[in-house]
């Protein structure tokens, strides 16, 4: 059960998913230029978001950088296709704050009533208030998927407020209030259960959780991916991104289609539309 809500913009362009490549790959933007035979100033273009590349070109690039054809030409003609999520047996409440020309995203998820478990909490308390359902009175806990400002800015009210005094999160010594939770860990709240995967790659530091019903386990589950995985694309790999890469395809390949990918950044997508569309995932 997901509300109805405008989506968000995708969070990466076709420039973005061609830089990220070429770092994964590596290439730079000129050895990238002269591997897929494309003219180098029409690249730095694409990069800085005015891509006028035909579908051989793409072709090309798509090659050159180990990437899925038919997914950077849907991005290339801005037609990525967005699933409708379906399947779930809790509540998935997405929270989009703005920051800087895109939005974050926290989520809440409840079985129902007016308590639920959330996940990030945002640039700042005072945007969360303002995304937060009037529905949701409570929370049963609060997990982090890593410490950058757009995903924790509003942790130390929400805490203080929540009275919880703790949170769940990757370990770190810099979050004395933090229970460091690992991979393979599981926390069952309120019906619900929280896998942990240990994820580092964006950040040296990253989780994403797997949530389940425990009382209606048929039901789709919802991965929070934080910065691992985005509808279209992956985060960026600032701490290595050969293990971003090598862990949002390990955990790709432990989801059942009907999967709600639940992103930091842009709209929600499923399993199943990652893994026949997404650039850096699909099959």
């Amino acid at each position: 059960m997901i509300p109805t809500l405008d989506k968000p913009a995708l969070e990466d362009e076709l420039g973005d998913v061609l830089e990220k490549a070429a770092r994964n790959v590596p290439l730079s933007l000129e050895g990238l230029a002269l591997a897929a035979k494309v003219d180098y100033s029409r690249l730095r273009d694409a990069v800085d978001y005015r891509s006028d590349f035909n579908p051989a070109e793409i072709g090309r690039l798509a090659a050159a950088l180990n990437l899925n054809e038919i997914g950077l030409n849907a991005l290339a003609q801005k037609l990525y296709p967005l699933p409708e999520p379906a399947g779930l047996t809790f509540c998935l409440h997405p929270l989009r704050m703005p920051y800087g020309v895109g939005v974050a995203n926290a989520y809440l998820v409840s079985t129902g009533g007016d308590r639920a478990i959330l996940f990030d909490t945002g640039a700042s308390h005072a945007e969360l208030h303002r995304a937060w359902p009037a529905s949701i009175q409570r929370l049963e806990a609060v997990f982090v998927t890593h410490y950058e400002a757009e995903h924790i800015g509003g942790l130390e009210v929400v805490l203080r407020e929540s009275e919880l005094g703790h949170f769940h999160g990757p370990s770190t010594g810099r979050w004395p209030q933090c229970r460091g939770l690992g991979e393979g860990q599981q926390v069952k709240l309120g019906g619900l259960s929280v896998t942990v995967f240990s994820t580092p790659g964006h950040a040296a530091e990253h989780n994403c959780y797997l949530v389940q019903s425990t009382t209606q386990p048929a039901g789709a589950a919802s991965l929070i991916s934080g910065d691992l995985i985005f509808a279209g694309s992956l985060g960026g790999g600032y701490f290595c991104c050969q293990r971003q890469l090598t862990h949002a395809r390990r955990i790709m390949a432990l989801l059942a289609d009907d999967a709600v990918i639940a992103p930091g950044h842009g709209p929600l997508t499923t399993a199943a539309n990652e893994r026949r569309f997404n650039p850096f995932l699909a099959e």
